[in-house]
């Protein structure tokens, strides 16, 4: 029995509150965020226990999914490590598959394991709403797992190779005819992904893009109705244009292996149909005994309990609560900001304080159309095209940012940017062209030999002889000043028919003031200390670069030193070269015959393994 007792925790004599123990069930948007708001509430109190339950060992990024369907990304991109997310923190995460809930005992029952509440939070997430229209379910694909959107992806790829060898006409017009079905925001997103990754394919499979078709139909008579008019007309006018056909006003009333069936009387022949048009609350869930509102989820009061039993709270899609007789919407942000209130709510009453009303405050809606447009509403204002895929990829990071920290933001620009397929990202494949870092090997080379030869001619010149200063300028010389003496000895030797090489013309005519201030204040009381400083980091930047050891350090070093050079008016134009080069060498020029291959990976292990990255999520997978 896991968790079966109950006990008071003994400790230095005196009896401490009794153990609490909170179950999640569900690791979705809102558990997830109850189980953040949890943790950070009583990652110091040893009479709290925390435990999070999911079947799968990931929480996928639902509203990504048709990035997957239309792969323009990997699946990679919308799973979320459960385990690494909460590794180093007070919840315990739990691999396993409830199958019932004992409400009186207190109880969740698997196949293997038993475990005991004294909270209950369920946040199931939702499932596909049918509406008992025949066919739908067996013959449609839908869109509300990772399993979904690849068998969506598998049966596009099947149905362009089939076409490709297909030599009846009416056959195959069927494998090219995708109908989605729902103009909600999944469908319409799903939409955009096919349209766009539609000309990739009939490229791959040397078909002509004529002959694919895409249907968009809505039984409502527009498009993403929670959308402004002047949206809505947006998002049709670049579907239309994009070559999408928009069937409104046109219920589906039966789905066979062979096409749909509108109200109308239509029929559209397809081999594809992809199901968008609306969920439910899940089915455990719902058929747990407790009170049901409407389309299967749970009706709960101001607080987010169930109505049957106060220690049990519905979050997310499993919660049926009305504001201004609407029900709440069925979308992230209400997952999260419910997930958010469950918890406090459970934690007050730990606490024996005043519990609070659940209040929706939604930013806005965002709809992405393919990978480079995008209709968005925010804080009221209306956004479309870039500015809009901009604000949608921020809203993402920023969710991000509260689950994973850096090392989920950074998997996500991988994903979403760096490793896009098919230059399928906002600002297009500009920043996914990858290049072998192998033909970096020669300037990075070349450039550590540059400056291991300077820092060592100054080594020879007695820099690092304390009784030699050099790096200080003579009291009231300038750079201007000395760059003018320059030119002056250039004449004169000219005038006596002599000719001496004149050293570069400063970049700066005299020393910026801030370097001024600086030199003043601190080169000035310890010159040497800065002239060692200046020839050990020329000597180690050039042994660095050689070697490939800390490749990208050693370069924001050599940067670092020219601009120093610059600002302190003693560098001319020519030091530019190592700026460029330095810039170029910081993308992984060490990774290739270079010693970056192999400590890299060693340090990243090792890193990982520390309870400070694991606690602030500061590393990268």
């Amino acid at each position: 029995m896991f968790n079966s007792y109950r006990a008071y925790i003994v400790q230095g004599g005196n009896i401490l509150p009794e153990l609490k123990r909170i179950v999640i069930l569900g690791a979705g948007y809102a558990g997830i965020k109850a189980a953040k708001v949890l943790n950070k509430q009583f990652k110091k109190n040893d009479s709290v226990e925390i435990t999070l339950i999911n079947d799968n060992p990931f929480q996928t990024l639902l509203t990504e999914l048709h990035e997957i369907a239309g792969y323009r990304t990997e699946k990679e991109s919308v799973m979320v490590d459960l385990y690494k997310v909460f590794k180093a923190t007070k919840v315990n995460f739990v691999r396993d598959k409830i199958e019932s809930i004992d409400y009186e005992a207190k109880t969740l029952t698997s196949s293997k394991e038993t475990y005991s509440y004294d909270y209950l939070v369920l946040g199931c997430g939702a499932e596909p709403a049918y509406f008992g229209i025949e066919g739908v379910k067996e013959y449609g694909f839908t869109i509300w797992s990772l399993k979904d959107a690849l068998k969506i992806r598998e049966q596009i790829l099947k149905s362009f190779d089939m076409a490709r060898d297909e030599k009846d006409l009416t056959k195959r017009k069927e494998l090219l005819t995708f109908v989605v079905a729902g103009a909600g925001f999944t469908g319409i997103e799903t939409v955009g992904e096919l349209f766009e990754w539609k000309d990739v394919l009939c490229d791959e499979y040397g078909i002509d893009p004529k002959e694919v078709t895409i249907y968009n139909v809505e039984a409502m008579p527009t498009i993403l109705p929670i959308l402004r008019p002047s949206l809505q007309t947006k998002a049709a006018n670049f579907l239309t244009k994009k070559g999408v056909k928009l069937l409104t006003n046109s219920p589906i009333i039966k789905a066979t292996p062979d096409g749909i069936v509108l109200k109308d009387g239509q029929e559209i022949r397809t081999k594809t149909l992809i199901w968008t048009c609306g969920v439910q609350g899940n089915s455990f869930t719902a058929s747990s005994g407790l009170t049901q509102g409407k389309r299967n989820r749970v009706q709960v009061n101001d607080y987010l309990q169930s109505m049957d039993k106060e220690e049990v709270y519905l979050v997310g899609d499993n919660a049926y609560y009305e504001i201004d007789g609407k029900p709440i919407p069925q979308i992230v942000e209400t997952a999260i900001q419910t997930g958010e209130c469950a918890a406090q709510n459970i934690a007050a009453d730990i606490s024996k304080s005043e519990k609070k009303k659940f209040k929706l405050n939604t930013h806005g809606f965002m709809v992405s159309i393919g990978s480079h447009y995008c209709v968005a509403e925010l804080m009221g204002t209306p956004l479309s095209g870039f500015f809009a895929m901009a604000a949608k990829h921020l809203v993402n990071m920023h969710y991000l940012w509260g689950v994973g920290g850096l090392r989920l933001i950074w998997n996500y620009l991988l994903h979403e940017f760096f490793h896009m397929r098919n230059n399928r990202a906002f600002v297009g494949g500009h920043l996914a062209h990858r290049t072998h870092t192998s033909w970096l090997v020669l300037l990075r080379l070349y450039v550590g030999v540059m400056w291991f030869l300077e820092g060592w001619k100054k080594v020879q010149e007695g820099w690092l002889n304390p009784a030699n200063i050099k790096i200080v300028q003579v009291a009231g010389t300038s750079g201007a000043s000395a760059a003018e003496a320059v030119t002056s000895a250039s004449q004169a030797a000219e005038a006596g028919g002599e000719v001496v090489a004149a050293g570069p013309v400063p970049i700066l005519a005299e020393p910026l003031g801030i370097y001024q201030w600086f030199q003043d204040t601190f080169i000035m009381a310890n010159p040497f200390l800065f002239q060692a400083v200046v020839v050990l980091m020329e000597v180690g930047i050039g042994l660095a670069l050689m070697a490939g050891l800390f490749t990208f350090l050693a370069s924001a070093g050599s940067i670092f030193l020219c601009l120093n050079f610059i600002v302190s008016g003693m560098a001319g134009y020519d030091i530019l070269w190592y700026v460029f080069a330095s810039i170029a060498l910081m993308g992984g020029a060490g990774g290739a015959f270079g010693l970056d291959y192999y400590v890299q990976p060693w340090i990243k292990k090792a890193w990982k393994k520390t309870k400070f990255a694991q606690t602030s999520y500061l590393y990268f997978d």
